[in-house]
Parts: structure tokens; sequence; C-alpha cells
């Protein structure tokens, strides 16, 4: 056995291990709401909970992705009990019987707190209930994805100059703060939202072999590739205009490096070889340049850069997942060791200085390797989609190694 395959069965195994007795068993033991079902919306870096903490659309769309890709995963049957039950509460929670949509929060006990359809929670949905549609066939699942694919390409769709709004009111009409978060820019058009739109769609068209919703993912991965990323220097562009000016200059090392192997996962699915070589190529060079830019000697991945310096060196949980998964890719790719190597690093970094003593992930650690005390360890944006995602995505591609000799297991 050669020494790229040993070190790939043992990541694998590390990994398998890391989902299986570390993050799932957070998530069941630690934020299961036992008083009004689902999961607690928050839990301080210390390890407290805050139980009347509000629920977000996303953090419950993400968990319900997380259960569902791990049962699909490993037919366990606790994992598929935990997705019965998230996507019985996603469902009664978050889903709008008015207009139709998914809310961005509601409190513990169901109340409306905000109820903006946000573009990027409704491909959230998307993504989770197609998810939990592949492990147990529920015909609710499909329909609420195509209902809120639907909805997506109604109203958010901008049929003059292509791409996604980012977000509507309840009524789906418009809106002046259209940001996901207050550190955003307050711009119509993000790569944040396409790229989850893309992620989403994805997924959905894995099921729903629709005729439009591919004509709608294939243009999704060409904005991507042509409009989205700065072909010169190798990184998304983040915030644009209504006509697709670019609006930031900064980019984030993170959404590069999980982009670059969500693009490929996408042309993959379209069965489309002219656009998996363009993908490919491109994911290539994105990766080349995280790595040179973006990484530490440590292995970690910086959090941001601008003109080709670093310029946010804190390293946070989830560029460090898709930094696993997409140097890996890149090795699929090239299978030049240098990807390989960086993978293994990235890993070696997490498990020293990046893991909770309670299973999960600190949010960050800066240069000096110190936490951030009013950081989260669970809540509206801190999930177990990237960390449990990145374990079952190598668990994966090991398997096709050993069966197909190959790591390319899109």
């Amino acid at each position: 056995m050669e020494a790229s395959t040993k070190q790939l069965l043992h990541l694998s195994a590390e990994l398998e291990a890391e989902l299986h007795e570390n993050i799932l068993p957070f998530w069941i033991n630690r934020m299961t709401d036992p008083l009004h079902g689902g999961f607690y919306g928050r839990m301080l870096n210390d390890g407290t909970v805050i139980p009347d903490a509000p629920r977000g659309a996303v953090l419950n769309a993400r968990i319900l992705w997380t259960f569902s890709a791990a049962y699909n995963s490993t037919g366990k049957e606790e994992y598929l009990k935990q997705a019965r039950k998230s996507f019985g509460y996603f469902i009664s929670s978050f889903v709008d019987k008015q207009s139709g949509g998914i809310f961005w929060s509601v409190s513990p006990s169901g109340e409306i707190l905000n109820d903006r359809k946000q573009i990027y929670a409704q491909a959230f949905g998307i993504y989770a209930l197609s998810e939990f549609y592949k492990a147990c066939q529920d015909a609710d699942a499909i329909m609420y994805a195509v209902d809120l694919y639907n909805l997506i390409e109604e109203y958010a769709f901008d049929k003059k100059n292509n791409g996604y709004i980012e977000a509507l009111a309840r009524n789906w009409t418009g809106l002046e703060d259209l940001r996901l978060s207050p550190k955003d820019e307050n711009e119509p058009k993000s790569m944040n939202t396409h790229l989850h739109i893309l992620e989403a769609y994805t997924n959905l068209f894995e099921v729903w072999k629709d005729r439009e919703l591919k004509a709608q993912l294939q243009n999704l991965v060409k904005l991507h590739l042509e409009t989205i990323l700065d072909s010169r220097t190798g990184h998304f562009r983040l915030f644009f205009d209504m006509g697709w000016k670019s609006k930031s200059e900064k980019y984030s090392y993170g959404h590069d490096i999980e982009g670059a192997w969500l693009v490929r996962k996408a042309a993959s699915v379209l069965d489309n070889q002219v656009l998996m070589n363009a993908s490919g190529l491109k994911a290539l060079f994105m990766a080349r340049v995280a790595l040179s830019e973006g990484t530490d000697k440590d292995g970690s991945l910086y959090n941001e850069g601008l003109a080709g310096k670093v310029t946010d060196n804190d390293r946070h949980w989830w560029p460090q997942a898709e930094a696993i998964i997409g140097f890996m890719d890149a090795y699929a790719i090239s299978r030049e060791e240098i990807f390989l190597n960086a993978a293994l690093k990235t890993w070696e970094f997490v498990k020293e200085k990046m893991r909770h003593p309670s299973g999960e992930w600190w949010w960050l650690v800066n240069r000096e390797y110190k936490t951030d005390p009013d950081q989260d360890l669970a809540g509206e944006w801190k999930c177990p989609y990237h960390n449990a995602r990145m374990c079952l995505e190598i668990m994966k591609r090991t398997t096709g190694i050993i069966e197909k000799r190959t790591l390319n297991c899109f």
C-alpha cells in the first residue's frame, strides 16, 4: 500500500471518530431542547446554554442537513431519528404558512421574531430538505424544497441582469436593508448567497431532475466561474450592485476554498464535461492561491485578505473544515502531494488548537492560539454543518480510493 493511501485511510478513520464521538454527540446531548423541541439557539464560549435565545432558520436547516447527511452516509438509525425530529421542528417553526418561504428567526416557543425572506436562508432550507428526502423519501420534504425553489426563482431571480438578490420582505416585496449580517455590505448581490443557492440547487437536482432547475444550476456555475471569480487573483469577489459591478475589495479565504470544490461538484451533477473541465482548472488555481497566500506555516487558514496580503489572521473554525475538503479536492484533480500534505496539516492544526473539550470546535483562535470569549460555541452561525460535512466528504473520498482508486467521488 502506497504511503498516500495509508495517510488517507488514517485521516478517514480519525474523521469518522471525530464525527461519531465528538461533533454529533455534542449536538444530540448538549443542544437538544426537551422543553420546546428542536435545538437551543445559543451556547456561550464557556459551554453555558442560553435557553431563551432566538432560534435561527440557518442553524436549524444546517442541523437538519447534518443529521440527514450523516444517516445517508452511515445508515445509523440514531441520526435518522435526529433528522426526523429536526425536520418536524423546522417545518412547524420556520415555514411561513401565509406567504410561503422560511422565516429568519423565531422564539423558543415559536413566535415569529424576524419574518424577512433572506434568500440565503431559503437556500439552506432547500439544501436541508432535499438531503432529508434522500434519507427517507418523505413526500412533504421534496414538496417544501421545490416550493422554496419556485419562490426563489419567482421573486429573487434578476431576469434583467442575472443572479439573485439578497433579501425580501415577508410578502416578497423589496427591502432597504439587504444585509445577511451587520458586518456585510448593504448591496443587492453577494458571492455568499449565490454560493449557497448553487449548493442548494446541486443537492435538489440530485433528487429532482427538473429541466429548468438544471438550466439555473448551469447558469450559477457559469456565474461563479465567469463573473464572481476574479480570474486574475484567484479570489471570489464578495459584493455587487445589480449590474454586477464589484463593490468590495477584500476576500475571504474560507469562501474561496469552499466555493472551489462546491462549484466543481455542481458541474459534476450536471454531467457537463465542458463545465467540469473549466471548474476543475479554476478549483486548482484557487487552491494554489489559498495555499500560497492564506495558509500559515502551522497549516491553518487565515480569515480574510486584501491585495495579496492577509488582513485578518484569526483562524475561524469553518475555513479550516473547508480547507481540508478543498485541498483534498485539489489533490484529486492534480495528484500533487502538496495538496494532500496541506489537508493533513490543516487537520493536525484542528486537532491541536480548534477542539473544544465538549466535542465541538472553538469559533476561532488568534495568532497566539487564544480563543475569543465573546464568540459562541453554538448559535445562529455556529453549527455542525462545516465540520461534520468535512468528515463526511473525506470519508466518502477515501472510500473512493479503496473501491475505485480515485478521489473524484462527486
